[in-house]
């Protein structure tokens, strides 16, 4: 019977493992100290290239139908 229990109760031991260390780390460790600002100035993405004008399609139709 206990060869049953211990597959069984493996996933739930781990689970609790876990969720206490999470506990411990948010409760008794001391709080990391905060990190310094960086040096360098942030990154601004430079500004989206300009999208080259298509020729419109209804100056071709005009053209080709008035042609005939």
């Amino acid at each position: 019977m206990y060869v049953l229990i211990v597959p069984a109760s493996t996933p739930l031991v781990l689970l609790a493992t876990m969720l206490g260390l999470f506990w411990w780390g948010d409760r008794i460790l001391p709080p990391a100290e905060p990190v310094d600002a960086p040096a360098e100035a942030p990154f601004v993405p430079a500004a989206p290239a300009q999208i080259a004008e298509l020729p419109r399609f209804d100056t071709a139709l005009t053209t080709e139908v008035a042609g005939r």
